[in-house]
């Protein structure tokens, strides 16, 4: 397996949760740049967030603010922090590594928002 998105799950409005995408070590090292994106039901997968190989990060309006992206080289794996979630936040997360101008993707992860 060469990307695997993890930590979805229920969550209820307000809250936070962690997503991990591990990815090999042939598809990720200190050059490669991570993403994720989200596809809401009945909506097309839109971009959530990006961190680049030296650390910069860029987010969506929607999520700047409450979303933290975060890369640990060490480990192969890329992070989003998400606070203060909301309904609109329901979603599968999906998680890519751009690699030597190749994509990479993971399985997504589903985030449930609900009471």
């Amino acid at each position: 397996v060469q990307l695997q998105a993890s930590g979805g799950g229920l969550v209820q409005p307000g809250g936070s949760l962690r997503l991990s995408c591990a990815a090999s070590a042939s598809i990720f090292n200190i050059n490669a740049m991570g993403w994720w994106y989200r596809q809401a039901p009945g909506k097309q997968r839109e971009w959530v967030a990006a961190i680049t190989s030296d650390g910069g990060t860029a987010y969506a309006g929607s999520v700047k603010g409450r979303f933290t992206i975060s890369r640990d080289n060490a480990k192969n794996t890329v992070y989003l922090q998400m606070n203060s979630l909301g309904s609109e936040d329901t979603a599968v997360y999906y998680c890519k590594v751009t690699h030597f101008n190749s994509n990479y993707w993971g399985k997504g992860t589903l985030v449930t928002v609900s009471s």
